[in-house]
């Protein structure tokens, strides 16, 4: 298995992953968005609000909001000695204090630990007017999507079989392909068609090139095929900021090495007892 990037920040990659099954490559994409560990708001104690927003609605904002959590050395609760109560190995505490008239900020969240933030500042939460304010408590814990989507680091996670096209020689370069062609992938060249350079992997695989093709009359197949490739995958993957894109793709592939080696571990257990009996 090979993995190839041609795009590649802190927050959006797009890359292709040779080799493996379709099996493996939608397991990995199950394991980016429900299996990450990340950081977000789960219990909120509101001491003060008269903002135009109900409690309910102000703690479902608040736990919405990413939260960076780069190099955190945090554990989930369902792993902390302090059994899901909440201490400083498991959770983080947020306070907020903030007096109309004014918008309300993600950054007005201000944490006990300065390296854990909101991944963005500028989130808007509530608007307050004069004499309106909010003060309230909030603590961030461990987790992941399986539990609940708040805690998912993507945005966007996808991913699209390979395509491959080929065209065959009774090919006589009318364009009806290229025109139809709603990606600009094809153009004629040396009286052919041809895709291309590095336009390949933009095709939609709609296949109204070969549509196209059929329909001038050059008989019952056309000269231009759209195929795949099922041992290649071009998948693109957004991140909410709250983890950078290698640290999501590395949580996941360990996630699907530790899981693997775990059911090999049982099916070797029941094979052993098997062969005692």
């Amino acid at each position: 298995m090979e993995i190839v990037f041609s795009a590649l920040d802190e927050n959006t990659a797009r890359f292709q992953l040779e080799g493996c099954t379709t099996s493996f490559a939608n397991s990995l994409r199950r394991a980016m968005i429900g299996e990450v560990q990340t950081l977000a708001i789960e219990h909120v104690k509101i001491y003060d609000n008269t903002s135009a927003l109900f409690d309910e609605m102000l703690a479902h904002r608040l736990g919405l909001i990413p939260i960076r959590s780069d190099g955190i050395n945090l554990v989930p609760r369902s792993r902390c000695t302090c059994e899901g109560t909440g201490c400083a190995g498991c959770s983080v505490i947020f306070t907020m204090s903030v007096e109309g008239p004014g918008m309300v900020y993600s950054r007005d969240l201000i944490s006990q630990d300065p390296g854990i933030v909101p991944a963005d500042p500028a989130i808007p939460i509530v608007k307050l007017v004069r004499d309106q304010k909010v003060v309230l408590e909030a603590r961030a814990v461990v987790s992941s999507g399986r539990e609940h989507a708040k805690w998912q680091p993507t945005t966007a996670c996808g991913y699209k079989l390979y395509p491959v096209i080929t065209i065959s020689g009774q090919c006589d370069g009318c364009g009806q392909c290229v025109d139809q062609c709603p990606r600009d992938i094809l153009e004629i060249r040396d009286g052919m068609v041809a895709t291309r350079e590095g336009k390949l992997e933009d095709c939609s695989l709609c296949r109204l090139c070969e549509r196209a093709c059929i329909n001038t009359g050059i008989g019952d197949e056309p000269a231009i095929v759209v195929t795949t490739d099922d041992t290649r995958f071009l998948f693109v993957v957004e991140g909410d900021g709250s983890l950078a894109f290698r640290q999501i793709i590395g949580q996941a592939l360990e996630y699907i090495r530790t899981q693997s080696d775990e059911l090999s571990a049982q099916v070797q257990e029941i094979a052993g007892e098997t062969r005692d009996e």
